[in-house]
């Protein structure tokens, strides 16, 4: 997501200045999870944080470690992305920016491979890391080009009456092939088999292998500008697959998070860190800030609240006067003042998440009833 690929750049660069000294924290309850990745200069924090889920679910359902390959991921969803904008004749969003549930539905659709099978991002021009300056531009430009007369258009696609308006054109047939071969530049070819651990397999029967149901998971979200106790789909830009979360009061939603922790699952993590995030490993809110239903309600509104990254919260910590904290695994990389973990408090996820993403074993019976 854009702002997040900002505030990943100033942490690669190390430009910002603690905004707080560091805290100690004593552990509460801490789930097993893989090692910390970095999404680089790339808006792909939704993809790095539900790899992250996926791969804390295999733990915990197999005790098996896997790596999986968070651009194979990117190669797949920017395609279906491009396949959307195109269907929508362009009246749809081109986006590095995505949700958990894309990542479910790649896997669900194309598979998924392991990190070794793939090409390393930038690799084939040259940069070792996942920069998407060059790349995401380019590719907005080729997809853009399929549909527009023009090339792309500015927020007011019409115009008076005596000029001419920007003229949507037909995709020729073959359009995906220049779109695919952006992608594969920058990002790699996905594979069609490969070898691992003795045995081959092709994305889709490696994603059957691991063992995971894709029905299990659920996405949950507290807002009132819609009923409690129905689905609707957040109205956020980056979330184009238009898939729906399951609104419940902001009590409950926090209900279902603690408990599942509990439970032993790992929960995604998808809302704000525009604010009180810091770039040192702390997330809390200022003194005398009261999260509440309204509260949230406002900042969305106006839109002082946002949804621009994703992590995966793994466990619950106190600080030194006993606040409860989440233990959240980050994608930047080993940063911070707790090497790539992210100690954010109760309050500031109460008041700053957009939705969760778990399994729906995790939820209270009665909850998962209703759904």
């Amino acid at each position: 997501m854009k702002r997040v690929l900002t505030i990943a750049a100033l942490v690669l660069i190390a430009v910002s200045a603690p905004a707080q000294d560091a805290k100690t924290f004593k552990t509460v309850k801490e789930l097993p999870i893989t090692s910390i990745k970095n999404q680089y200069r790339s808006g792909t924090c939704w993809d790095y944080g539900t790899i992250g889920f996926l791969e804390s679910e295999i733990l915990r359902k197999t005790g098996k470690t896997y790596d999986l390959c968070e651009m194979f991921v990117v190669s797949k969803d920017y395609m279906d992305n491009a396949t959307h904008y195109v269907r929508m004749h362009g009246y749809s969003q081109i986006s590095e920016g995505g949700s958990c549930d894309d990542v479910i539905e790649v896997i669900r659709n194309h598979g998924i491979c392991p990190e070794e099978a793939m090409p390393a991002p930038g690799s084939l021009t040259g940069d070792p890391y996942a920069n998407f300056k060059v790349f995401f531009p380019e590719l907005e430009r080729t997809v853009s080009g399929i549909v527009w007369a023009e090339g792309k258009p500015e927020l007011n696609r019409f115009t008076t009456e005596d000029q001419a308006p920007l003229r949507n054109k037909e995709p020729k047939p073959h359009w995906k092939d220049s779109v695919q071969a952006v992608i594969d530049k920058y990002v790699g070819r996905c594979p069609e088999s490969f070898e691992y651990e003795g045995k081959t397999y092709t994305p889709k029967s490696f994603a059957a292998s691991l063992g995971l149901d894709l029905n299990d998971y659920v996405s949950l979200t507290s807002f009132t500008h819609h009923p409690f106790n129905q689905w609707f789909v957040i109205e956020a830009p980056y979330k184009w697959r238009l898939k729906p979360s399951y609104n419940i009061p902001i009590e409950q939603l926090m209900e279902v998070l603690d408990k599942a922790l509990d439970a032993g699952y790992t929960v995604a993590w998808g809302g704000d860190v525009s604010g009180d995030f810091t770039r040192t490993g702390l997330a809390m809110l200022p003194d005398g800030v009261v999260p509440t239903q309204q509260l949230r309600q406002e900042q969305w509104d106006d839109w002082r609240f946002t949804y621009d990254h994703v992590m995966l919260i793994y466990g619950k910590a106190v600080d030194e006067s006993g606040k409860p904290y989440y233990m959240v695994k980050n994608s930047w990389g080993e940063s911070g003042f707790y090497k790539g973990i992210w100690y954010m408090s109760r309050d500031y996820i109460t008041l700053n998440t957009t939705y969760i993403f778990l399994n729906r074993k995790a939820l209270p019976r009665r909850l998962r009833k209703q759904l």
